[in-house]
């Protein structure tokens, strides 16, 4: 009996060997200085794994942007009209751990070198996460991290002003050291040419209002977006380890909000750690996060060494 055919993908796949051609003579503008900068806690990055992932994503992004920008013209040449082109948002998605900081970095350092030297701004939701003291109001102190811990129509509304060129815009700053928002610190973005906003659920849509009122989600304003992909068992790895890296370096600040855990043993900690993994970054990449993988433009799927092994383009 013949094998049956498998179903048709919406995505073309590519081994890291077959993408890496697509960078097509491009140029390598960082170095390995450059790399130890941009590189997060426990994502060994190579010089070589960067020149074979991101200058053919670059490349393709070019064309991305230029599309875009072309689309603006014509829009403007028939409303005749001579107003500022609005800025190209990519979207970097993924679970904890899994290395979007890197990967938003790097994105943007190789944008700012492009010929043209575009404005590249990069952006986290981290920031847009409510106060710790709102998330121990309503009880979501433990869900941290999940779509209803974070400002979402604040979010909506900052993408909105972005896209719509407002001039200067404030976005609200987090501190990993203290684990909560800074109310008196703010982010500038001033009409950037492209933006970057990482983050764990931009990709999320949510259920329509009962009212069936109209609605936006943040993936509504987003140009081209990226979802970094792995199986549970390596992202519960790096986050351990990760953990167990943070308890040597940052825990040690006494004004870390996880001072207290600096002196736990190593047991202990990976005890802990996966405690953390288990009970709240599982289930948030199960139900919100790996949902959205599908609704990504392009997937980048990490092998056991943080290295990507594969990727996944979508077809237009």
């Amino acid at each position: 009996m013949p094998d049956r055919a498998e179903p048709p993908s919406p995505y073309i796949s590519f081994s890291i060997e077959e993408w890496s051609r697509l960078r097509d003579g491009e140029r390598m503008t960082l170095d390995e200085k450059d790399l130890q900068r941009l590189r997060s806690l426990n994502d060994p990055i190579s010089l070589t794994e960067a020149e074979e992932t991101y200058l053919p994503l670059t490349r393709l992004l070019s064309y991305y942007v230029e599309a875009i920008q072309n689309l603006h013209q014509v829009s403007r040449k028939f409303l005749g009209t001579n107003g500022t082109k609005p800025p190209f948002i990519i979207g970097v998605a993924g679970s904890v751990a899994v290395g979007k900081s890197t990967t938003a970095r790097i994105l943007q350092a190789l944008l700012q070198r492009w010929p043209s030297s575009p404005k590249t701004d990069l952006i986290t939701t981290d920031g847009f996460l409510y106060p710790n003291s709102v998330l121990d109001a309503r009880g979501l102190s433990e869900r941290k991290g999940f779509p209803e811990s974070y400002d979402r129509a604040r979010f909506i509304r900052f993408l909105s002003d972005v896209k719509s060129g407002v001039e200067r815009i404030e976005a609200p700053v987090y501190s990993h050291l203290v684990y909560d928002v800074l109310p008196n610190e703010k982010r500038l973005i001033e009409q950037p040419d492209i933006l970057i906003v990482e983050g764990l659920n931009i990709l999320q849509t949510g259920e329509p209002p009962a009212n069936n009122s109209p609605v936006l989600f943040a993936s509504d304003f987003i140009d081209f977006s990226i979802f970094i992909d792995a199986e549970e068992g390596f992202l519960r790895k790096w986050f351990v380890a990760r953990f167990l890296s943070l308890r040597d370096t940052a825990f040690r600040d006494p004004q870390s909000f996880f001072h207290r855990f600096a002196k736990l043993s190593e047991p202990d900690a990976i005890s802990m750690a996966t405690d953390v993994w288990t009970s709240i970054n599982l289930p948030n990449l199960v139900e919100n996060i790996l949902p959205t993988r599908t609704r990504a433009d392009l997937i980048l799927t990490k092998g056991s060494d943080h290295a990507i092994v594969a990727v996944d383009l979508r077809k237009l």
